[in-house]
C-alpha cells in the first residue's frame, strides 16, 4: 500500500524502512533534509514539503507522523487539514496522551478526515525484530490499513485496542509497567553488588537468569550486555529521565481510583536519580540529630559527632 510519513527520527526511519523492505511504497519527509536523502538513497521516495507529500500519495491517503508529543504533532496536524481530503487518514505513531487523540478526532471529523492512534513499542530494534504495535480507532478506517500495522509488526505484535485513544491508553500503561520492571532489576542488582563479601559477578548472574529464569525478559538481555561491556557501569550517570507515560499512567490510576504503588514509586525514583544533593535528606538529618543527637555528614565531607545526652 502507499504510506506517507512525517518524521525519521530513530523510530521514524525505522518504520519507513521495514514498510520499504516488504514491499509498500513509502513518502517521506522530515523538518532537516539529512535523514530525507539517506532514504531515498535506499530507493524509498523522498519530498521536503506537506504539500509535495500530499500530492506524492493517491486518495485514500494514509499520512503516518512520528513527531514528538504535544504541539509539534498538533501545528503539523493543522497543517495537514487544508491539504487532505475526506476519506484521509492521520495516524499518530507517536508517544501522545490518549486525551489529545480524542481531541483530534473529534476535530478532524468535520474535515471527514479518519485519524487514528497507533501505540509503537520496540526502539531502535524494532527493525528488524518487529514493532509492538497497539491501534485505537474506527474498525472501517483500522481495517484499511491493517496491511501496514502487520507489517511493522512481529507475528501476533499487532492488537487493535478499541476505539480513538485506546492504542495509546495501553501504550501508556504498557509504559507505567515498565518503569516498574526496570527498578525492580535495578534494586536487585544494587542490593547483589552491596553484597561485597560474596564478590558476585553481576554479569554472570544477569547471564544465567536470562535461561529458564521467571525474571527473565528482553530487559535482562539489555542489562545483560551493559554489564559485559561495562561491569562497573563506570561510563554512566545514574541520571534518569522520563518521557511523561509514566506521570499519565498514574494519573489514570488516580482518575479511575486504581491503586499503583509499584508504578508510582518507580516514577519517583527516578525523580530522586536527578538530585544531585537531596534536600529532604538533609532536613532528615537535621531531625535525626535534633531529636537523637545523631552524628551527621558535612558539606565538606567531614562527620560530626554524636551529641551526648545528660
Amino acid at each position: 500500500m502507499d504510506i506517507g510519513l512525517i518524521g525519521l527520527g530513530r523510530m521514524g526511519a525505522g518504520m519507513a524502512r521495514r514498510w520499504h523492505r516488504n514491499g509498500h511504497r513509502v513518502v517521506v519527509t522530515n523538518r532537516s533534509h539529512g535523514p530525507i536523502d539517506e532514504l531515498k538513497s535506499e530507493g524509498l521516495q523522498g519530498v521536503y514539503s506537506y504539500e509535495e507529500l500530499v500530492q506524492a500519495l493517491p486518495a485514500p491517503r494514509a499520512i503516518w507522523i512520528m513527531l514528538p508529543a504535544g504541539g509539534v504533532t498538533d501545528k503539523t496536524i493543522d497543517a495537514l487539514i487544508p491539504l487532505l481530503s475526506p476519506g484521509d487518514t492521520i495516524i499518530d505513531g507517536g508517544n501522545t496522551n490518549f486525551n489529545d487523540d480524542i481531541r483530534r478526532a473529534t476535530a478532524l471529523k468535520p474535515h471527514g478526515i479518519g485519524y487514528i492512534d497507533q501505540g509503537t513499542s520496540g526502539g531502535i530494534w524494532g527493525l528488524e525484530n518487529g514493532f509492538c504495535i497497539m491501534v485505537g480507532g474506527e474498525p472501517e478506517g483500522v481495517t484499511r490499513l491493517e496491511p501496514a500495522f502487520r507489517t511493522l509488526a512481529p507475528p501476533d505484535g499487532y492488537v487493535h485496542c478499541g476505539p480513538v485513544g485506546a492504542g495509546h491508553f495501553v501504550k501508556m500503561v504498557h509504559n507505567g509497567i515498565e518503569y516498574g520492571m526496570m527498578q525492580a532489576y535495578a534494586e536487585g542488582f544494587e542490593i547483589m553488588r552491596a553484597k561485597e563479601e560474596f564478590g558476585i559477578d553481576l554479569h554472570a548472574v544477569a547471564s544465567a537468569w536470562r535461561y529458564g529464569s521467571v525474571v527473565r525478559s528482553w530487559l535482562l538481555d539489555l542489562t545483560e550486555q551493559a554489564l559485559r561491556e561495562d561491569p562497573d557501569l563506570a561510563s554512566l550517570k545514574g541520571y534518569v529521565e522520563d518521557s511523561g507515560e509514566g506521570r499519565w499512567t498514574i494519573q489514570a490510576a488516580i482518575d479511575l481510583d486504581v491503586p499503583a504503588p509499584v508504578i508510582t514509586l518507580s516514577l519517583f525514583e527516578r525523580f530522586h536519580s536527578r538530585q544531585p544533593e537531596s534536600f529532604a535528606a538533609k532536613v532528615l538529618a537535621a531531625m535525626r540529630r535534633g531529636f537523637g543527637g545523631h552524628a551527621v555528614k558535612t558539606a565538606e565531607g567531614g562527620t560530626v559527632p554524636p551529641e551526648r545526652t545528660a
